[in-house]
């Protein structure tokens, strides 16, 4: 069962995830599709940070309760003080970031916590007021290319050269803008899936050429089909976006 809601961090949002180890037994696991955030996660008694994915994540550690937060697309890797193209693909303990004795001390305040999900997010306050604001002209882009525009026309706005926005989409988002612009397009039809828009329709309203479009990109980066998606959508509460449970 997935729950989600705004965080009090702008941006970003606070989730629950409990797995069912039975579902587990049978193969019957909702992969995390690539969404362009990244997360940090209490999972039972562990702190880890989950990388921006380039392709669908199936978690191997069932019958645990996660408690995260999602960053926004490029917001992450100031909080975290590190380039998000070295989490790539990746999910790591946060000892591994931040120091074996701060990760213990935010664990044990946190396995405390009456309510896990507050303490997690108020962790996620205090260190985002301290780390300082993400880059500006990088919100930008994830707001064009959300919206649909090319890495060309996001370029141009930002007065960035291809190369200039290569290298600081790589330290943001973790891999280039025309990754990025794949991610969301994605996540844009599955929104439109999910509202029960038929192939085509979500294929040409997210951008895609067409369905046959969509369906290659969904195999690319999400490794399932359209109808299997449609079927762990419908299983449970949906979970809407991609990086949000770690092993």
């Amino acid at each position: 069962m997935y729950e989600e809601r705004a965080s009090l961090l702008e941006g970003a949002v606070v989730w629950t995830r409990t797995e069912d180890a039975p579902a587990a037994r049978t193969g019957a696991v909702r992969p995390v599709l690539p969404d362009g955030c990244m997360d940090l996660l209490w999972a039972d008694g562990r702190l880890l940070v989950a990388g921006p994915d380039t392709h669908g994540y199936v978690p191997d550690v069932w019958g645990v309760r996660y408690v995260g937060v999602r960053f926004a697309p490029g917001t992450a890797p100031v909080f975290l003080g590190v380039p998000a193209h070295e989490l790539r693909d990746r999910r790591v303990a946060l000892s591994d970031l931040w120091g074996a004795a701060e990760a213990r001390r935010l664990t044990e305040r946190i396995d405390e916590a009456a309510d896990r999900v507050a303490e997690l997010e108020a962790v996620a306050l205090h260190r985002a007021a301290a780390a300082g604001p993400p880059d500006p002209l990088l919100g930008e882009v994830v707001r064009r290319l959300e919206r649909g525009g090319t890495v060309a026309g996001a370029a141009d706005a930002v007065g960035l050269g291809a190369r200039q926005l290569h290298r600081r989409s790589l330290d943001a988002f973790g891999y280039g803008p025309k990754t990025l612009a794949r991610v969301l397009r994605l996540q844009r039809a599955l929104t439109f899936v999910r509202a029960a828009v038929p192939y085509a329709e979500a294929a040409l309203g997210a951008g895609c050429a067409d369905q046959a479009h969509l369906a290659r990109e969904m195999r690319d980066l999400a490794g399932i089909t359209l109808g299997t998606y449609v079927a762990f959508a419908n299983s449970d509460t949906a979970q809407p976006s991609g990086s949000s449970t770690s092993a």
